[in-house]
């Protein structure tokens, strides 16, 4: 074979062939238009949307079916796990579950709810429902807002129980506060004959209720209704809610309702609005409330707030979350005006109970309540019945302290920072101008501190203590009073003018133990003492204070109003298991020098006191006897007691004698006391005559 048959084709003679074999493969890929009528086109295309659209519709005609014949109680299961582990207990259901989904309001029904007590509560059932019927707008909740058309429940029972510690059936999130309820809108919210029963052992209530709510049709009544019947420690109880038209409610529109409530003889009513239907924890009211204490409203409000005579208070009730506060406060208790703000803040460990309060016009004895004792029950005074009858058992008793029990349950439920202000007081037994007080409570214990109370000169000012933590109640006080004057606290006259004048301090220390006022002085330990440091005594008096016949009654005949230095007076009780017995009474003036001892029995409310005068210079005709005050504290009497006369002399001893005491218990008064009032002078000139005292120097030193 010659070389050029044996070379391979060239790319001239493959040319053809690769030609044909691109053009088949265009035609292939290349899409030809179609020529075809476009009714013949669109043929397969409606196939397949009517093939697409049968077996929706076909879907759609199974699962309607199903729907139809499906049994719901399948459900019962897995609903009743959920709820028991949203409450924290067991929640089965006994009956059958319904539902409807063929309706732009969908309606479901659950038959037999049982809900559990804890274990602490016992093994009866905390409530059931026979039924429980919802429709629920669709349209809303497919953008995630629940619109509730109907809300009815039939035959619901529940018993609520708190116990001694405080514990509550109720509460299904031990340990933490859950924010208030907030329900969608309900246009048409049913209670068929429910029963409701409340015990609560901190609060010491009952309650038994039957309760039905229904919207009824009529002109004069077209909106919700809550009513309830029972018993609040032993008085009836009754409980009235009205709302407007439940028709149309929407979540942007306020819901107004009213309250009317009664315990007994308190009132509450009350007109408001809900601003979010039916957010419960925002809303605001205009009340009003009146009864006979104050101290009535814990079981209703769980705040404990003090005894007080028959009140009438309005204000704007308002609830922001935990925070409930009242706005524009005024009105009357007892006899005195009360304004201000308060507040409670709930979801802690105790309530927590803030106010500013003050009154124009404090009548006095109306804080004889806050401490268990009565208002005065006479003629236009402001008081209860049970008020009235305890004023009068107590003058019969010819007591001072009430023994009216405190309830310290109440005082460890709470907390509390409240500020009060008097601009002026009224019906005192001694002058009082004004006064203010910062009371705090915190877990138990109670301080007033600042306390003050404004004299016409002087004021009285210091803290007190209860301490109501442990078993038995302590109480501790500790007041000073400076700058006073001794006209202003004695307010006698003697022949037209004040027998004597002069400054007056003193300071009182005293504690004890008790759940009541009276027991608590029964037990005081502590001391008082009284200094009037300087000033001047009608002669005459002075003169007959040491039995000078003869000069103090020349002296009263004669009405001469002269009169002669105090140059110190002193009272000092040291008080042992509620008894003050007086070491120390010294009255010393130009002429005479009183010296005196005796107690007074907080006990018993009844003193003995023995005071004895001295003449500093030969008198002819004297008799020294001592003078006596007796008796029950409220109406001592006040006597002379014959007694065997005294050797003039020893003025010089006896100044040294009752004046020792005198040098220690100064500065437990006044610390400058001593170095600049004539108290300081007098133990001083005590000391030179040989007094074993000590001067306010030789103490420095």
């Amino acid at each position: 074979m010659s070389q050029e048959t044996a070379r391979p084709p060239s790319l001239h003679s493959r040319a053809p062939a690769a030609r044909d074999l691109v053009g088949r493969a265009r035609r292939r890929f290349t899409r030809r238009p179609d020529r075809r009528p476009p009714q013949a086109a669109e043929r397969p295309r409606r196939r397949r949307l009517a093939w697409a659209g049968g077996l929706l519709a076909l879907l759609a005609i199974v699962i309607a079916v199903l729907i139809a014949v499906w049994d719901w109680n399948w459900f019962r299961g897995p609903l009743e796990r959920t709820a028991s582990t949203r409450l924290d207990r067991r929640v089965t259901i006994s009956g059958d579950l319904h539902v409807d989904l063929f309706s732009w309001r969908p309606t479901a029904t659950v038959d037999g709810i049982t809900i559990a007590n804890p274990e602490w509560a016992g093994t009866t059932p905390m409530g059931t429902i026979e039924r429980l019927r919802v429709r629920i707008r669709l349209v809303p909740l497919l953008w995630g807002k629940a619109d509730l058309r109907v809300l009815a429940v039939d035959r619901p029972n529940f018993r609520l129980l708190a116990d001694g510690q405080g514990r509550q059936n109720w509460d299904f999130s031990p340990g933490r506060q859950d924010p208030p309820a907030d329900f969608p809108p309900i246009q048409n919210f049913v209670i068929r004959e429910g029963r409701l029963e409340y015990s609560d052992a901190q609060r010491n209530i009952r309650f038994l209720g039957l309760i039905e709510a229904r919207e009824r049709l009529g002109a004069g009544n077209t909106g919700f209704q809550l009513t309830g019947d029972g018993t609040i420690n032993g008085q009836p109880f009754r409980a009235e809610v009205t709302g407007g038209p439940l028709v149309n409610v929407e979540r942007d529109q306020p819901y107004p309702f009213d309250v009317d409530l009664r315990a007994g003889r308190t009132h509450v009513t009350a007109n408001g609005a809900i601003p979010r239907p039916f957010d419960l924890g925002r809303f605001q009211m205009n009340a009003t409330i009146r009864g006979p204490d104050l101290a009535d409203l814990f079981p209703i409000t769980g705040v404990a707030l003090p005894n007080t005579p028959p009140y009438a208070l309005r204000g704007r009730l308002s609830r922001a979350g935990f925070l409930w506060k009242v706005d524009g406060l005024s009105g009357r208790v007892g006899d005195s005006d009360l304004a201000g703000v308060l507040s409670v803040e709930t979801g802690r460990e105790r309530p927590l109970l803030k106010a500013e309060l003050q009154s124009r016009s404090l009548d006095f004895d109306d804080l004889g309540a806050v401490f268990g004792a009565a208002p005065k029950a006479g003629s236009g005074e402001t008081a209860s019945a049970e008020q009235a009858a305890a004023a009068r058992r107590l003058v019969a008793q010819q007591r001072l302290f009430p023994d009216t029990p405190l309830d310290v349950r109440r005082i460890r439920a709470m907390d509390a920072d409240v500020t009060y202000r008097a601009a002026s007081i009224r019906d005192t037994p001694i002058e009082l101008r004004a006064g203010s007080v910062r009371v705090r409570l915190d877990d138990g214990l109670l301080r007033a501190d600042p306390l003050r109370l404004d004299l016409p000169h002087g004021r009285v000012e210091g803290h007190v203590t209860l301490n109501a933590r442990g078993g038995t109640p302590a109480t501790a006080l500790d007041l000073r009073l400076s700058n006073a004057r001794i006209e202003s606290l004695v307010p006698v006259t003697f022949q037209g003018s004040p027998p004597f004048e002069g400054a007056l301090v003193g300071r009182a220390r005293l504690a004890g133990r008790g759940d009541s006022v009276r027991k608590t002085f029964a037990t005081a330990d502590g001391e008082v003492v009284v200094v009037a440091p300087g000033g001047e005594i009608r002669r005459s008096v002075a003169e007959l204070m040491g039995v000078n016949v003869v000069k103090g009654l020349g002296l009263l005949l004669s009405k001469d109003s002269s009169t002669t230095p105090i140059r110190c007076g002193v009272a000092h009780f040291q008080a042992r298991n509620g008894v003050m017995r007086a070491d120390s009474i010294v009255l010393d003036t130009g002429p005479v020098l009183v010296t005196g001892r005796g107690e007074i029995d907080l006990r018993s409310e009844r003193m003995d006191l023995r005071v004895r005068g001295q003449d500093k210079s030969f008198r002819l005709v004297r008799v020294m006897v001592p003078v006596t005050a007796k008796g029950p504290l409220t109406a001592p009497r006040v006597g002379v007691e014959p007694g065997p006369a005294l050797a003039q002399g020893g003025v010089a001893a006896a100044l040294g004698t009752m004046l020792s005491p005198l040098a220690a218990i100064l500065p437990f008064v006044d610390p400058g006391l001593a170095k600049d009032a004539n108290c300081g002078a007098l133990i001083a000139e005590a000391s030179r005559d040989g007094a074993p005292v000590k001067t306010a120097t030789t103490a420095a030193r």
